[in-house]
């Protein structure tokens, strides 16, 4: 618990790695290595003393990008099951301590969604994270893969979408030659929002969440900008020439954003002017960010009041994903 709140604190975008599945990324994807691989591997005695030095009560473990996005089918679907599993029994080694959020092998969209009732129903996960771009090449809103989205209304759990790495003609056209410099802009400095919000407008538009109107999407990092684009994007999209929408409406009902790695108060007062309290959650993006205790000492000193704070911190979460 934090040292002058005491809440309960319960940080849902907590990144770790499967060594059976993180030998399968390549390329930009398969180059994270020394510490930061080992804090991501460390299930178990680092991560529970950061954890409890940054008064961290629970987290809720989800895979590092890309998980299975960038595997095909078949590999795909078996490796899917095999880490869920995995990371069952790692929730298992200490269950007051962690939850989970499944993998999904989106590449088959039918097999992807009885893993999420399996993961559910049976391993108890609260709900899945999907990253980025099917084969690095199909954004997640197309209709083959609504069936997920279908299966995930009828558990009543959430979908996380999580950036990775942008398709190579984005790279080259709009980070190319300084992300070569900056490698940063090929992740959190700007390439991770580039994927990440432009999946979440292509969401609203694509009509899943009329055909399933109690859908449930998180994003991380303060919502990858859309809180603060919100109304200029309705604004634009209310005009004669365009299709009826109510953009606004549905990314402020039907989705929910987390704090991690984005600990400033600006962003913050935009996010609950926009979406609501009741919509942000708290989140490090451990170990990306170098200290749980960058996110549980920034939401000590910001200027919300107790409710809020208890609704941020462990309330949001325990209603969302029935903690």
């Amino acid at each position: 618990m934090t040292t002058q709140a005491k809440h309960r604190v319960i940080a849902i975008e907590e990144h770790y790695y499967d060594k059976e599945l993180a030998a399968l990324f390549t390329g930009l994807d398969g180059r994270t290595g020394g510490k930061l691989r080992e804090r991501l591997e460390d299930l178990d005695a680092l991560r529970l003393k950061e954890m409890d030095e940054a008064g961290v009560d629970v987290q809720v473990l989800s895979h590092g990008a890309p998980a299975t996005q960038k595997l095909d089918a078949q590999t795909a679907v078996r490796v899917a099951r095999a880490v869920n599993d995995r990371l069952r029994k790692t929730i298992d080694t200490h269950p007051d301590r962690f939850a989970g959020f499944a993998v999904l092998p989106t590449a088959d969209p039918k097999a992807a969604a009885d893993e999420l009732a399996r993961s559910v129903n049976e391993l108890g996960f609260k709900g899945a994270m999907i990253h980025g771009l099917t084969g690095g090449e199909q954004f997640i809103d197309d209709q083959r893969f609504w069936p997920i989205f279908e299966r995930a209304q009828a558990l009543d759990v959430p979908i996380y979408l999580h950036p990775a790495i942008p398709h190579p003609a984005i790279i080259d056209t709009y980070l190319k030659p300084y992300h070569e410099k900056f490698p940063g802009l090929l992740n959190a400095g700007w390439g991770f929002t580039i994927e990440t919000a432009t999946a979440g407008i292509r969401m609203v538009l694509s009509g899943v969440f009329d055909k399933y109107p109690n859908l449930k999407v998180i994003l991380g990092h303060l919502g990858e900008t859309l809180p603060y684009l919100v109304w200029r994007i309705d604004h634009a999209l209310s005009r004669p020439g365009n299709a009826p929408n109510r953009f606004r409406d549905t990314l402020c009902k039907n989705f929910y954003v987390t704090t991690s790695g984005f600990f400033s108060d600006p962003a913050m007062l935009c996010c609950m002017q926009e979406m609501g309290i009741d919509h942000i959650l708290f989140a490090v993006d451990w170990p990306f960010v170098d200290s749980s205790k960058l996110g549980t000492q920034w939401m000590e000193r910001i200027a919300l009041s107790a409710e809020d704070k208890a609704k941020v911190l462990h309330g949001n979460s325990e209603r969302l994903l029935k903690m």
